[in-house]
């Protein structure tokens, strides 16, 4: 009897079995894994077609209570929709988010990214009111201190945005520049001239130049000629070269290189034959025989974002007196109205 059983303890049998199993195993596993991607693809299918329209503040609703997508992922869509500049449905989400949050772990950073979308969205009161409430729980929380001080800002409510500084400067945050730059919009704020308060402020602090002096050079050309810093003409060469040629001291460009070169290119003198600024050397070299001009964009010196002009704070990152000028050659559109006699009329 043994005898007849003999071919199952053959060594060669076992290495069959053995590759049977692990082939059985490898076939089952494949076509299992085969059923599990597919299934997964029908989900994600069904998931993304309820994105083909937006869905509405019930669906939203829904989805976030059943628990469908992690708070993680909801918070990555909401940006998704910020970024798109769908503020409503971030808003959406950042509500339900708040309501679906029972033991409050998150709430402070949701309310403070619900705030962020108000703000992007343009409704200021409401953003105030969501920061208020983190500061009202949260007191120490300077993030949302620098928002309120710009919403604050953008209302023309400076009394209150001073007030903000308080606590910033508690919490050990460089306040100066802010408090110098509040201080400035106030008075331009007013409908008095205020030349002589800003010169005073300006040789106080010296800073935020281009603020004073494009009031000066705007109200009293004089006064701003007299007080100018020659060695920072470069920074304020956008508003010296939109200058009338009656508004321009000669005597002053006489003692800088720059200004002689910069209104050389301009045309209204022609002491400068040559400019180390390539755009203003073209302009002096053509003498006005093509119909170029200077053109200016205005960089952010700390978040690099270009804009087509002058700022006094980043609407991006929100620093302040962070202009940047960089020379462009343009095509002098009044050159050709003056010459044609056409208009855009």
């Amino acid at each position: 009897m043994g005898s007849f059983f003999i071919e199952f303890r053959d060594p060669l049998f076992s290495i069959i079995i053995l590759f049977a199993i692990i082939f059985m195993i490898s076939f089952f596993s494949y076509w299992w894994g085969r059923y599990k991607t597919k299934d997964n693809h029908r989900y994600l299918d069904k998931f993304l077609a309820q994105f083909h329209v937006l869905p509405s503040e019930v669906e939203i609703k829904k989805m976030i209570h059943q628990g469908e997508l992690s708070e993680k992922s909801w918070l990555l869509l909401a940006d998704t929709y910020t970024k798109n500049g769908d503020f409503e449905k971030a808003v959406e989400i950042y509500t339900e988010l708040l309501l679906n949050d029972k033991n409050g772990s998150n709430t402070r950073e949701i309310m403070f990214l619900l705030g962020k979308t108000y703000f992007k969205a343009g409704f200021l009161g409401r953003s105030r009111d969501v920061f208020l409430e983190i500061l009202r729980k949260n007191p120490r929380t300077p993030q949302a201190l620098h928002y309120l001080l710009l919403i604050y800002e953008y209302m023309k409510d400076y009394n209150s945005a001073q007030e903000v500084l308080e606590p910033l400067d508690q919490l050990n945050e460089d306040i100066s520049k802010e408090a110098l730059y509040l201080k400035i919009l106030a008075l331009l704020d007013t409908k008095e001239d205020v030349s002589d308060k800003l010169l005073e402020l300006y040789h106080q602090h010296k800073m935020l130049e281009r603020m004073v002096f494009e009031y000066l050079f705007r109200k009293h050309p004089s006064l701003a000629w007299k007080n100018l810093p020659v060695e920072h003409t470069p920074q304020l060469a956008d508003i010296l070269w939109q200058l009338p040629k009656e508004e321009v001291n000669f005597e002053i460009v006489a003692t800088s290189d720059f200004l002689q070169e910069l209104y050389s290119a301009k045309g209204y003198i022609d002491t400068a034959k040559k400019s180390s600024v390539f755009e203003l050397d073209i302009l002096i070299n053509l003498q006005g025989k093509a119909n170029a001009t200077l053109g200016f964009e205005y960089i952010c010196d700390q978040c690099k974002v270009v804009y087509p002009f002058s700022f006094h704070r980043c609407s991006s990152c929100h620093s302040i007196d962070a202009v940047e000028l960089e020379y462009t050659l343009t095509r002098d559109f009044s050159k050709e109205i003056y010459e044609t006699g056409h208009s855009f009329l």
